[in-house]
């Protein structure tokens, strides 16, 4: 994802500055790493995720049912296996790689095209794996940054402890699965519509 100005929120009214390339995940983490991960710390844990996590042909599709804790957990599973610091984006910084530069509505311009996505207008009902949709990817290579699950994001807790998660899921609409939208959500809540996207950045943050 490119430095430079990028226009953020649903008027594109503030302008957010990023100051250096930042490495951003170009799928959503998978039920293979959360299987990995899982095996190694003894989190997700509930039967429904294990049936996930342990069932063949959802290896590639979205890893779901973290909490917010579970994703920071995952970051250091993953910062010790890599070697290189891993973290949850901000919500600027997931928005931006949403929408480019050109601060695009959808990740892949202005018009929703339900083909570019897994969302509720789609009818598949269930995610889908995480490369189904390469037309869909925005400006810097991401996918899947509108629909298929929910993401988790490093932005603060409300007044309430609630968290932010972005982009929408298989279960949203159009307007739903627009970039500058945001949602909070209980943190502690492990849904089978949430997952997450990592960032790795080296220390010093040069590549």
């Amino acid at each position: 994802m490119p430095a430079g100005a990028y226009q953020l929120g649903d008027g594109g009214e503030r302008t957010w500055a990023l100051e250096r390339p930042l490495r951003l995940g170009r799928y959503a983490v998978t039920n293979a790493h959360a299987a990995a991960f899982a095996a190694a710390t003894g989190r997700l844990a509930e039967a429904d995720t294990q049936a996930r996590l342990a069932a063949p042909l959802l290896a590639e599709h979205p890893a779901t049912g973290f909490t917010f804790d579970d994703a920071l957990a995952f970051c250091g599973w993953a910062t010790e296996r890599l070697g290189v610091p891993v973290r949850l984006p901000t919500g600027d910084e997931w928005e931006a790689a949403a929408r480019g530069v050109a601060a695009s509505t959808f990740p892949w311009g202005e018009a929703f095209a339900p083909e570019r996505c897994n969302c509720a207008d789609a009818g598949w009902g269930f995610t889908v794996p995480v490369d189904a949709h390469p037309a869909g990817a925005s400006a810097c290579g991401a996918e899947q940054l509108a629909g298929n699950v929910w993401e988790w994001v490093a932005d603060a807790a409300d007044a309430d402890g609630w968290r932010v998660v972005r982009g929408g899921s298989y279960l949203d609409t159009g307007w739903g699965l627009r970039a500058a939208r945001t949602l909070r959500a209980e943190p502690e809540r492990a849904t089978p519509t949430t997952g997450l996207r990592i960032v790795v950045q080296p220390e010093g943050g040069a590549w």
